[in-house]
């Protein structure tokens, strides 16, 4: 395989977005790293889908709230590319998993709390910094925010604000890793149908009717949305976008 074979590596890649994003960049051409946390049967068929459309695939299991793990992940990415791809680099970093834990501002327990932090704000910023030795130079970074960093959810305080906080990281990120021609960007999805929160948005038709009155294109958002537009940041048409919040909403809350 040559050097210009590129390889995105996607955490929280066996559901929903994730699953979602994999599945268009390997569409583009590109193979695929992903994790899963616990569901190997769904990531394996995750990775048969884009192994039968012709790209290389490989879903690693990694608790992406766990930053013990970290160094020894590194280290089988290192493995892996040295095995599979004859590389050292990667060349897209998709920081997409995560969970939801509503909870109120009254009501909101401390363990919620630590476990967002843990996920989607610490498991980012320290997973990225060991991995940014196995980035390519030229390469993308994409972490996920939400539109609930923009505009007020009553019960996801917690949840947004730790995307408010990745949304400033990613700003960093974009201007310290500037010299080596990286470029990081930050995706915000509104509400989307998934089997995220317990499937509260798709499988609750009130909140879907709500949510879909509030959106200027009418309707509630689905993973087909999202997927091919993160896929297409990964893309050299948009390799002067940089430091960028992309928010993914069909238009919440105008």
């Amino acid at each position: 395989m040559t050097h210009t074979q590129k390889i995105a590596l996607i955490t929280g890649g066996s559901r929903g977005l994730g699953r979602n994003t994999a599945i268009a960049a390997a569409a583009r051409g590109i193979d695929v790293i992903f994790t899963y946390r616990t569901n190997q049967a769904e990531a394996e068929k995750v990775a048969a889908e884009i192994k039968a459309s012709g790209r290389k695939a490989l879903a690693l299991a990694l608790d992406t709230g766990d930053t013990s793990l970290f160094a020894a992940f590194a280290d089988t990415i290192a493995t892996a590319l040295r095995d599979t791809w004859g590389r050292t680099h990667f060349d897209y970093l998709v920081n997409n998993a995560g969970h939801s834990a509503p909870g109120s501002i009254e009501t909101m327990s401390e363990e919620d709390f630590d476990g967002l932090y843990r996920v989607h704000l610490k498991g980012v910023v320290f997973l990225t910094q060991k991995l940014l030795p196995l980035i390519a130079d030229g390469g993308r970074i994409v972490n996920l925010s939400s539109g609930l960093a923009r505009f007020s959810f009553p019960n996801y305080a917690a949840y947004a604000s730790m995307k408010g906080a990745i949304e400033v990281f990613t700003r960093y990120l974009a201007k310290e890793l500037g010299p080596r021609q990286i470029a990081a960007n930050v995706v915000a999805p509104g509400a989307i149908e998934t089997d995220f929160g317990g499937g509260r948005v798709r499988d609750n038709p009130e909140l879907n009717k709500y949510v879909a009155s509030v959106t200027a294109m009418g309707r509630v958002g689905v993973p087909d949305d999202i997927g091919p537009m993160i896929a297409s940041l990964l893309g050299d048409e948009n390799r002067w976008l940089t430091g960028q919040r992309i928010e993914v909403s069909g238009g919440m809350f105008l």
